[in-house]
């Protein structure tokens, strides 16, 4: 099948759409061309994800049962762990994890082990979309090989494209189709088959001349986050040598209808993205020879700031002639951000470690996480009761989910370290409270 054909099967959407890996990304993606009239199946190497989707249940929060299950009741939507389903499909989006190796290299292996997959069933007329993060160029100098050692070519045989992913898990505020999407080929042919995919299923598609430059763009949009983060959490460690604020300083900063965006402190970068992609970006700089001094200073602050809680907890206990080593601490919150369930890259985790490793005995409490795997030995999440809470030497709120009742927390704790400004509206008990 050629482009005219395929071109006409995703106008008609009746192209066979497959998703390879149904976490955070894949799964609303899944959705999204399914609610569209997409025939979409789902490739996921967790038997148990494939099992709650086959159910019509949902483990990601932005995807309600409720949307899900009639799509999988219709047969619109499947998952399966069996990747020879590629070979069905028209068009593969492929929305696997790209972390980092422990010497903060990129780690491509699961991207590189999709597309294997997808090499050993390969055909003419298919359409293959990277999403998953990856450093300028990667498309075309990893991806591109693997495919075309089948001896189909790019462009003529297959059409490869790069669009990165924009989920904001949790926002409400920009479901997945209000969020342009931006698309860069191999070649201007498989830039216009992969609009062309996206035109059904996002109200704005971005074309830009290459998937490198697609690539780029990925990383300039959360470098500029981390960058920006690690310059207000800078401005935290001098508002608190100054006895000044800074929650109040940016706010206010942020009355300014013209050149000031505020950004916010906090105890540490968290999530797929942010923590992650500069480093992709200045490791691929340093490869071309190029020093990328601001991202790295950036991420060196940010990279500081559970320290600078741990330091802040200390602080505190010792106001109430108390040491950290022997204090009981209650963390409010592990996922990385407000009224998610993620806990990937959670600055939590490392506060936890580092409050361990100085002898307190440690407990938490998140409504969204059963239980914190990353940490070991494991924990589980603490009903949260009055009585735990009054037990506590000092809670920390590390995550502020909009659930919590910071008032009632603030009443029954003997202190409160917060670094989210999450007890701002309260007014009693604020001799309790310390600030990041």
């Amino acid at each position: 099948m050629g482009h005219s054909g395929l071109a006409k099967k995703i106008k008609g959407r009746t192209a066979v759409t497959c998703v390879m890996g149904l976490g955070y990304v894949g799964l609303p993606e899944a959705v999204s061309f399914a609610q569209a009239g997409f025939r979409v199946i789902g490739v996921e190497i967790d038997a148990e994800r494939v099992n709650q989707v086959n159910a019509g249940w949902s483990y990601i929060s932005d995807v309600d049962p409720d949307t899900l299950a009639p799509l999988v009741r219709t047969g619109k939507l499947s998952a399966t762990g069996d990747f020879n389903a590629v070979r069905a499909a028209d068009c593969v989006c492929i929305c696997v994890p790209t972390p980092l190796r422990k010497t903060r290299e990129p780690d491509l292996s699961f991207v590189l082990s999709a597309v294997d997959e997808v090499r050993s069933t390969l055909r003419p007329g298919q359409l293959i979309i990277v999403e998953s993060t990856t450093y300028p160029g990667s498309t075309e100098e990893a991806v591109l090989p693997i495919l075309e050692s089948t001896g189909l070519k790019v462009g003529r045989d297959f059409y490869l494209a790069f669009s990165p992913e924009r989920i904001n898990p949790g926002d409400n505020r920009y479901p997945p189709g209000s969020i342009p999407r931006v698309v860069g080929g191999i070649t201007p042919r498989c830039r216009d088959i992969a609009t062309a995919l996206f035109r059904q299923v996002v109200e704005r598609v971005v074309p830009v001349s290459s998937a490198r430059a697609a690539e780029m763009v990925k990383l300039l949009e959360n470098t500029f986050r981390s960058v920006n983060i690690g310059l207000v959490n800078e401005l935290a460690l001098m508002c608190g040598n100054f006895d000044l604020d800074v929650w109040e300083i940016v706010d206010a900063a942020g009355t300014k209808p013209f050149g000031f965006m505020p950004f916010y402190p906090g105890p540490g970068l968290g999530g797929h993205c942010i923590p992650i992609d500069p480093v992709y970006l200045s490791w691929r700089a340093r490869a071309n020879g190029f020093e990328p001094r601001f991202i790295d200073l950036a991420t060196a602050v940010n990279a500081a700031m559970p320290g600078h809680v741990i330091s802040l907890i200390g602080e505190a206990l010792n106001r109430h002639r108390k040491s950290l080593n022997g204090s009981k601490v209650l963390i409010m919150g592990v996922a990385y951000k407000a009224d998610v369930s993620d806990t990937r890259e959670s600055p939590a985790v490392e506060i936890i470690r580092r409050l361990r490793a100085s002898g307190a005995t440690v407990t938490y409490h998140d409504p969204l996480v059963a239980e914190l795997r990353e940490d070991d030995p494991p924990l589980k999440s603490l009903p949260l009761t009055a009585k735990l809470v009054k037990n506590q030497d000092v809670v920390v709120i590390v995550t502020n989910h909009r659930s919590i009742d910071y008032g009632w927390l603030v009443r029954n704790a003997t202190l409160v370290v917060d670094t989210r400004n999450a007890t701002r509206e309260i007014r009693r008990g604020r001799d309790k409270i310390v600030k990041l």
